[in-house]
């Protein structure tokens, strides 16, 4: 029998994840930040995602930004370590009161605590903690007398805060409206309509994960004592409310962050493999091939000894942090065309219709490791056949182009059915 493909090719799935390593943080605030503990719930869900953090706090009861901004204590703490990230919490209401009041009684006093956040180090970020409006908003007045009128409110004065000084934003209350709208059952506050319950401080948690790692909380095995489907679903509210809009909050533009990802190239000839990366903010890089081989170029490339499955690392620094992104490559017989005829009068494969195929001329014994993938690499169920001995019928229960994989007396066939 003619061997259809004797040369080795690429191919790319889907198991790949991006990951910022580790943070520190420090929380300036009052009970909205201590309630239910919100920097361990933070930590926790680190944690269970891998990353590294260390965390600190300065809250006091009821406190606002003149508060904090007028107290010692607060430039003590952040000057106590390089903090990648100095959380700012207003007091509840006041980023809501009417725009001339916030200007002059709140807005000078964000500022001047983010300008020293700014300053502790190079790598160090404002980050405002942009709060909810209250569960029937604050009847005090009329123009946030609703949850909605108070938390539109609260948005703009805190996206103001941030660009007035530089700074970044973690949208808890735009996350806290998206689970008030798309799932009213949740119950995210305490008894007084203003604090946050459990539920709504691990939301919060959640959101402040995606806005310090930009990457998605979902997937934490942390649920913070909440029923695992509640927690699932405040994960996904916090990773829609922060990574669909990171621009909205100043998140893309954190010169401190590295950021890294990369390409496989491979002209399907051989063992050699193309890498192409592209960082930001990135002093140096370190890959690992997953074959004991590394490397610090840009852009290197690399052969592989052997076929098989490698999980390639990629890790870039700055003087700040680090970033890794993981992709798994297999490195085999590559897809080859389907055809009616190997030869002249030989049929390997032949299409009998859309979903029915025939192998022909091939002894059934001698064939090995037979199965269809998609092409992601999910295997596809199909019916076999035996019509003769040389003559096997395959259908194929898949509508979407697919791969057939599999050996005969040892040698590798890979065909793709478009």
């Amino acid at each position: 029998m003619q061997r259809l493909l004797s040369f080795f090719s690429l191919l790319i799935f889907s198991t790949c994840f991006h990951a910022q390593d580790s943070a520190s943080v420090l929380f300036i605030g009052n009970s909205y930040t201590y309630v239910n503990n919100l920097p361990s719930l933070f930590q926790n869900i680190a944690v269970s995602k891998g990353k590294s953090t260390f965390v600190d706090t300065k809250t006091n009861g009821g406190a606002t930004m003149q508060f904090h901004a007028n107290d010692p204590s607060s430039y003590q703490k952040m000057n106590s370590s390089d903090w990648n990230y100095v959380v700012l919490q207003a007091q509840s209401q006041e980023p809501s009161f009417p725009f001339g009041q916030v200007n002059t009684q709140t807005l000078p006093y964000a500022v001047q605590l983010a300008d020293s956040a700014n300053e502790i180090s190079s790598c160090s970020q404002a980050m405002f903690f942009m709060t909810w409006g209250r569960e029937n908003g604050d009847p005090q007045w009329d123009s946030i007398n609703t949850f909605d009128k108070m938390n539109y409110r609260l948005r703009n004065a805190y996206l103001r805060f941030a660009d007035s000084s530089n700074s970044v934003v973690a949208p808890v209350g735009v996350a806290w409206k998206y689970v008030r709208d798309n799932h009213p059952e949740i119950n995210l506050y305490s008894g007084d309509g203003s604090h946050p319950g459990l539920a709504g401080s691990y939301l919060s948690a959640c959101t402040f994960f995606a806005s310090i790692f930009h990457q998605t909380p979902e997937g934490s095995s942390f649920s913070g004592g909440l029923e695992e489907s509640v927690a699932s679903i405040l994960q996904q509210a916090a990773a829609l409310s922060v990574l669909d809009s990171m621009d909205v909050w100043g998140l893309e533009h954190h010169d401190s962050l590295v950021e890294v990802n990369f390409v496989c190239n491979h002209d399907g000839i051989g063992f050699t493999v193309e890498f192409e990366e592209t960082v930001d903010h990135t002093d140096s890089i370190f890959w690992d091939f997953g074959d004991g081989n590394t490397s610090t170029d840009s852009s290197p490339e690399h052969t592989y000894s052997n076929p098989g499955e490698y999980q390639v690392q990629l890790i870039a620094y700055n003087a700040c942090t680090n970033d890794t992104v993981v992709q798994n490559i297999i490195v085999e017989p590559p897809l080859g065309n389907i055809g009616n005829f190997v030869d002249k009068d030989q049929y390997l494969l032949k299409r009998i219709s859309a979903h029915v195929f025939e192998l022909r001329g091939i002894d059934h014994t001698s064939i090995n490791d037979f199965k269809v993938i998609d092409l992601l690499g999910r295997e596809v169920p199909v019916t076999f056949r035996l019509k003769s001995e040389n003559i096997i019928s395959v259908e194929v229960h898949h509508n979407a182009s697919f791969i057939f994989s599999f050996s005969i007396d040892n040698m590798p066939y890979r065909l793709k059915v478009i």
